[in-house]
């Protein structure tokens, strides 16, 4: 037995089932394909990423680059070295010596965390032959972006991509992990890993849709999304729960979350001990969440006005019908943060007050430094993506999926292929992947005035820039106390770009940082005990100059947030039961509209 596949060498199959086996996943192979052909060549063919693009900045690159033959000679001398240094390295080991590495995985990589590749000179030799090599060209394409900074965006993301598919720890034949596994079972891992790869492929219907958990092991309203609460409110974008005190009394003004709709919102429900909903109500708040639907081609006109008319504008009228509160606090997560600047500006210009206090997590309002998203942003490639709407009526689920994915491919992609594929593994009950696969669709109006006005002309930020409903956005309108909560390694909002907003709203700004990234440092438990977070009560325009002199808190920055909110929370009254108010209940939580699949 063996720790990597728990099969005895004794397993190996025999030849009749070798025979049987191959003839049922050669069928397989055949109704992939032809599923494959279908897509390509029928009304789906559109992809996100797009390939042709990808080969469009390799050649591009290229040319630049050999257009300067004197660049391209010491760029090759400086890798020649590179290798002669590692050589000399390795000669050195296998003479007993103990030299350093030349090249080191960096912290966190997990590609190379066997064993093997440290401890055998062999795997070791070919890990930094990688790792040099991989540096060397990325170093070398991002050279090739001439101070284009669109162009060199797309080259880094796209030769990391590269590289990162390129790893030996993805090949059977270079990962020790995967040799060991298959000389240990037989080769079984293999033709378990090439059933999950079919399994894959016929869930995509040709295309590659890997299978990061055990989707069937979660249950909405069973073992995630399980805060007791009813839906109260609905309209055409979404439904208003309404969640259930646990407290005797409740701060008397209620709290609204806005996730954002690109996913679904029980990423802050997930399970009871790393809910922050569940957390929250335990907190003494009575908590509403907007729950977007996720729109087919019925709703592929809906605007981003209507996203703020049907959304947050409806869900803080239907608050005040419920609990006959005239106020509200309000949160904001992702680009239900964006849409929530936009609303506060917009009520602003309308003389209305609804709203006490915002929360913004990650939200970006200033769109000039937006990370890789970016890459996606320029004429060509929002030409191609509004005319695949035009057709469908929204952007399908995994087509965000697919970007989000690629952002963190090493982990989101190829561990998976290790391990799917290569060691024949299924994969591990995780209710966060699970709601990462449960993607939702975008409509066509509201996804092109969101990405055009804001990613690629970045008209936000400028007062007037935009204007919903006829009402023109100015962010300096924005008055209220405003929580801004950033994650250090965010790679969706990066958190420079998100301090932004302290330079632009109009009231009193805290700015909060925390460790890790765009979903683990805002799901982030007190419980825990995991992570970091900086405070700084001044805000200077450098977000450098503000981490300088910021003091650094063990732990979640959950308790540091609900200090703030109490003391805009107002004082303690009975607590309010779901659908006692003048809005019966309409189902129970988590409702009908969060269990409607994308189905591509």
């Amino acid at each position: 037995m063996t720790a990597d596949t728990g099969k005895a060498a004794s397993e190996i199959p025999t030849p009749t089932e070798a025979i049987t086996t191959l003839g049922d996943y050669t069928a397989r192979m055949q109704r992939v394909f032809l599923d494959y052909v279908e897509q390509r060549t029928g009304k789906n063919g559109f992809e996100l990423p797009d390939p042709a693009v990808a080969v469009e900045v390799f050649v591009d690159a290229a040319f630049r680059l050999w257009s300067d033959p004197a660049r391209m000679a010491q760029a090759h001398a400086r890798l020649l070295t590179d290798y002669a240094r590692l050589w000399q390295a390795e000669a050195e080991r296998l003479r007993g010596e103990a030299p350093e590495p030349v090249a080191a995985p960096a912290l966190g990589d997990k590609r190379f965390a066997h064993e093997a590749w440290t401890e055998e000179v062999a795997f070791d030799f070919l890990k930094q032959a990688y790792l040099l090599t991989a540096r060397w060209l990325q170093s070398t394409m991002h050279e090739a972006g001439g101070g284009d900074v669109h162009k060199t965006e797309m080259i880094d993301f796209y030769t990391r991509q590269f590289v990162d598919a390129l790893a030996p720890s993805n090949f059977l034949l270079t990962n020790p992990q995967a040799l060991r596994a298959t000389v240990d079972s037989g080769g079984r891992n293999l033709l378990r890993g090439l059933d999950n790869l079919l399994g894959d492929l016929e869930r995509g219907r040709g295309r590659l849709a890997i299978r990061m958990t055990d989707e069937t092991a979660f249950r909405l309203g069973e073992n995630v999304a399980t805060t007791p609460g009813k839906v109260i409110f609905q309209n055409e974008l979404m439904q208003l729960i309404q969640y259930a005190p646990t407290t005797p009394t409740v701060f008397k003004r209620p709290l609204l979350i806005v996730p954002p709709w690109i996913n679904k919102f029980y990423i802050l429900d997930l399970r009871a001990k790393n809910s922050l909903i569940r957390w929250l109500v335990e907190q003494g708040h009575t908590v509403f969440v907007i729950s977007w639907a996720n729109p087919d081609e019925k709703l592929g006109h809906k605007r981003f006005d209507d996203y703020m008319l049907e959304g947050p504008l409806a869900a803080i009228d239907a608050i005040a019908q419920a609990t006959g509160e005239k106020t509200v606090n309000i949160v904001g997560y992702c680009i239900g943060g964006t849409l929530t600047a936009c609303t506060l500006s917009y009520l602003a210009a309308k003389r209305r007050k609804p709203v006490a206090a915002a929360t913004f997590l990650t939200a970006l309002v200033d769109f000039a430094e937006a990370g890789e998203l970016k890459v996606f942003i320029d004429d060509e490639q929002l030409a191609s993506l509004e005319d695949h709407m035009r057709r469908t009526g929204y952007l399908e689920g995994r087509h965000m999926a697919n970007v989000f994915n690629l952002m963190r491919d090493n982990d989101l992609i190829w561990s998976f292929v290790v391990q799917n594929y290569l060691l024949g593994k299924e994969p591990f009950p995780f209710d966060l992947l699970y709601w990462n696969a449960d993607a939702t669709r975008m409509p066509m109006m509201m996804h092109s005035f969101y990405l055009r006005n804001m990613y690629q002309q970045n008209k936000l930020r400028e007062p007037g820039g935009i204007s919903l409903d006829g009402v023109p956005i100015d962010l300096r309108r924005l008055t209220v106390p405003t929580y801004l909560l950033s994650t250090r390694e965010d790679h969706i909002a990066p958190w420079r770009a998100t301090y932004a907003a302290t330079q632009l709203y109009g009231g009193r700004n805290t700015f909060v940082l925390s460790a890790s990234g765009h979903i683990a440092g805002i799901v982030n438990p007190p419980s825990a005990k995991k992570y970091c977070h900086w405070t700084n009560p001044e805000l200077p325009p450098d977000p450098e100059a503000w981490l300088a002199g910021a003091e650094r808190h063990d732990g979640s920055w959950w308790p540091h947030w609900q200090a703030w909110l109490a003391e805009k929370a107002g004082k303690q009254v009975p607590a309010r039961q779901p659908g006692d108010g003048a809005l019966a209940a309409i189902e129970d939580a988590p409702g009908s509209y969060v269990r409607v699949r994308a189905g591509g």
